[in-house]
């Protein structure tokens, strides 16, 4: 009963508007007093301290520094240069062409807010101006900005590596199959739309300018080269990847000579606003996870379950309903910080992979950024586009269909995230 308060009381916090972080916060408070007297006060700084004194956690800003430097410095323009020499032959190309920077764009910023932002003030306006339709323009934007929390390096899920005790390079791993199938299945179904609406063919093919887009763009294809190599073969942790990530941005950006200096603070100081949000989540869910901890509420949740079926897939199912709901309400930071340390015991005690549930939690919550009422990527879309919300969302409904097929694959066929991961790593 005293959780069921606890959770309503967060719930009321955040209709009225108070902050998630605080809403967590004074719950967690309120609840330590309650239980154990007004003589627990002087330990929960501590406990907050300890809970965002995560080394793992410093990759986040990095990351959005190194998304923002891209697109001060020419980066991702040169980007979309190739993929429309690559792809513009193809009807409906210029959609594909925003996948595809979409993709690529995932492989450094490691953010979907962040890829709307860079790539859809460009993009959007150029295929409405080729005659693509505009709710159909934001909704392949926003959910190709997506497959940016699936393709590694990824913020939510070093969030979760955290809160999960996890492995960070080994959920990258596991990530690359599945953003890479999301993307193609997006690119089918643009070129289903484009054959049945006769939207046009940008240019013919044509090698020469290909190979001139190609060595414009050269430098920018070292960079996930770098970063995730650099990652994957052992030689740097996630978190010095993204230190790496800003370095090598900044060393190609100075190249191009295209480096804005008043758009980089811009970015730099957002950046550390992005950071401190998502610290202070994590600090105040410390408070949280302290009190459930005590009260032995994770390890109750997983025996109720557990005593109804222990069979995994079951569990996952429930689990993927129940993060989908989540996903709705509330952003994915908040999400799994409030939620992955509640279940975590339930997934061990089943024997689920915490790398497989990893992808599972992060696809489930790329579909919650695209599903009002919170659906902050879609929202960013939608003002970028100059879009109506609900015309968006419906011309979306089939690209968040393929992100369900995903989903479904990823957590019914275990092999397709966790092929890469058994290969090099186990």
């Amino acid at each position: 009963m005293s959780t069921l308060l606890l959770v309503l009381g967060v719930l009321v916090l955040v209709l009225i508007n108070v902050p998630i972080a605080v809403a967590l916060g004074i719950a967690a408070v309120v609840a330590m007093v309650v239980s154990h007297g007004a003589g627990t006060l002087p330990n929960l700084a501590i406990d907050m301290y300890n809970g965002a004194n995560n080394f793992p956690l410093i990759a986040i800003p990095l990351f959005i520094l190194a998304g923002a430097i891209m697109n001060t410095s020419g980066i991702s323009r040169r980007l979309i240069a190739f993929a429309s020499a690559l792809l513009g032959f193809v009807r409906g190309g210029l959609a594909m062409v925003n996948i595809g920077t979409s993709m690529f764009f995932a492989e450094i910023s490691g953010s979907a807010v962040a890829d709307v932002a860079a790539l859809g003030s460009v993009l959007m306006p150029a295929m409405k101006r080729k005659g693509y339709p505009g709710p159909f323009t934001a909704a392949v934007t926003s959910s190709s900005a997506s497959l940016a929390i699936i393709i590694p390096p990824s913020i939510p899920m070093i969030l979760y590596a955290v809160m999960a005790e996890s492995s960070v390079v080994q959920l990258f791993v596991a990530g690359i199959v599945p953003g890479i199938l999301g993307g193609l299945m997006m690119m089918g179904l643009c070129y289903w739309y484009a054959v049945r609406y006769n939207w046009p063919i940008e240019e013919a093919f044509d090698l020469r300018n290909l190979w001139r887009a190609f060595k414009d763009a050269a430098l920018a294809f070292l960079l996930p080269v770098i970063i995730l190599g650099g990652i994957f073969g052992g030689i740097v942790t996630a978190t010095e990847g993204a230190g790496l990530a800003v370095v090598a941005a900044l060393g190609v950006g100075f190249y191009y000579r295209e480096i804005n200096w008043g758009q980089l603070k811009t970015a730099i100081v957002d950046g550390v606003v992005q950071t401190a949000v998502v610290m202070l989540l994590v600090a105040s869910s410390a408070l949280l996870g302290v009190y459930l901890t005590e009260a032995q509420v994770p390890q109750q949740l997983a025996a109720a379950i557990a005593s109804v079926t222990n069979n995994s897939f079951a569990v996952l199912a429930l689990l993927n309903l129940f993060f989908l709901v989540v996903g709705m309400f509330l952003h994915s930071a908040a999400a799994i910080i409030l939620v992955v340390p509640i279940v975590m015991p339930l997934v061990n005690s089943v024997g689920i992979d915490p790398v497989h549930f990893g992808l599972v939690v992060t696809l489930n919550l790329a579909i919650g950024q695209q599903t009002p009422p919170v659906a902050s990527v879609l929202m960013t879309a939608c003002s970028i586009a100059k879009e109506n919300i609900w015309d968006v969302t419906r011309a979306n409904i089939p690209f968040i269909g393929v992100l369900l097929a995903v989903l479904l694959l990823v957590t019914y066929v275990p092999a397709v995230p966790m092929l890469l991961v058994n290969l090099f790593y186990r």
